[in-house]
């Protein structure tokens, strides 16, 4: 893959979690010079053995460059990440982008747009979907909010992770659309649960249930690549932690209700996956909604 020409070749990366390192692992790929930061040693020692120059802070890795990304777990990390006492803002080179592909509130995002542009920086929201097989193989679907000139400049980068990148609209609208696909996805894998454990109750077969919803119009992307593979196995090892879905739904939630729709169906889901966040380990994958909802149908 030749080099590409439409940005600086040397991009900082903060924040090499689950999801970053394979991300930034195809900026690598791509021909990008990364500079990735993280507090774990760990997790910066993966980076470096795949060919990244890894840094313990963000200041570091963002000195002198003139596009950086976030990947980190909330809005108030990455505020704190980019205008904090240690932030990045201060120290990046002319002409700045900032790329936040965390799953951020999108009002808080705006607020973070109006801070920098007195700094001269420009900022997209480009949050993922797709999980961290997709962020392997480079396939993720990225939703990008921001102005028209700032997207396509962040586009060439954003492709070297993605199958697709949309433009959402003016900034805060990719994590707005983040948050609601992640509403229909859980919304959908929640009944695909209860349709598995009404289903076993009454004697079908698992597999039988799975089998048929995906031949058929109850499949969504649970019944497709989640049942069999994580609830029916027992593994409820997807890569995506229940308390990172529930903090999306929450977003979602609150963005209903900031529209003015109070009585909206999000707010049932995100409470019920918030509740089920309490109950089960702090670890807990999402696809263990499943253990929670069956706890709950047992107890009654």
């Amino acid at each position: 893959m030749t080099k590409p020409v439409t940005l600086p070749s040397a991009i900082a990366f903060v924040g090499l979690g689950m999801m970053g390192v394979p991300m930034a692992k195809r900026c690598l790929q791509a021909g990008y010079d990364v500079r990735g930061a993280d507090p774990s040693a760990a997790a910066r020692e993966v980076f470096a053995a795949a060919g990244g120059k890894a840094f313990a802070t963000a200041r570091e890795a963002a000195t002198g460059v003139s596009v950086a990304i976030t990947m980190l777990p909330n809005s108030q990390v990455v505020r704190e990440a980019i205008l904090g006492s240690e932030g990045i803002a201060d120290v990046l080179g002319k002409d700045a982008l900032i790329i936040d592909m965390s799953s951020s509130v999108p009002f808080d995002t705006q607020e973070l747009g109006t801070a920098l542009v007195a700094k001269g920086i420009a900022l997209v929201d480009a949050p993922v979907s797709g999980g961290v097989k997709r962020a392997i193989d480079g396939t993720l679907s990225i939703m990008a909010g921001g102005e028209e000139a700032n997207v396509e400049r962040a586009r060439p980068l954003l492709m070297a992770m993605a199958k697709s990148v949309f433009a959402t609209g003016p900034l805060g609208s990719g994590h707005a659309m983040k948050a609601l696909n992640n509403y229909v996805s859980a919304a959908g894998l929640v009944a695909a649960c209860e349709a598995l454990l009404v289903g076993r109750r009454f004697g079908l077969q698992p597999d039988t249930i799975i089998d048929v919803l995906n031949a058929s119009t109850g499949k969504n992307n649970s019944t497709d690549v989640k049942m069999k593979q994580f609830v029916i196995s027992e593994s409820f090892a997807s890569g995506f932690s229940l308390a990172l879905m529930a903090k999306d739904l929450r977003i979602a939630a609150d963005l209903s209700k900031r529209v003015g729709l109070d009585d909206s169906n999000v707010e049932t889901i995100a409470s019920l996956w918030e509740e089920a966040r309490e109950q089960l380990d702090k670890d807990a994958d999402h696809t263990a909604i499943y253990r929670f909802l069956a706890s709950a149908i047992e107890a009654k």
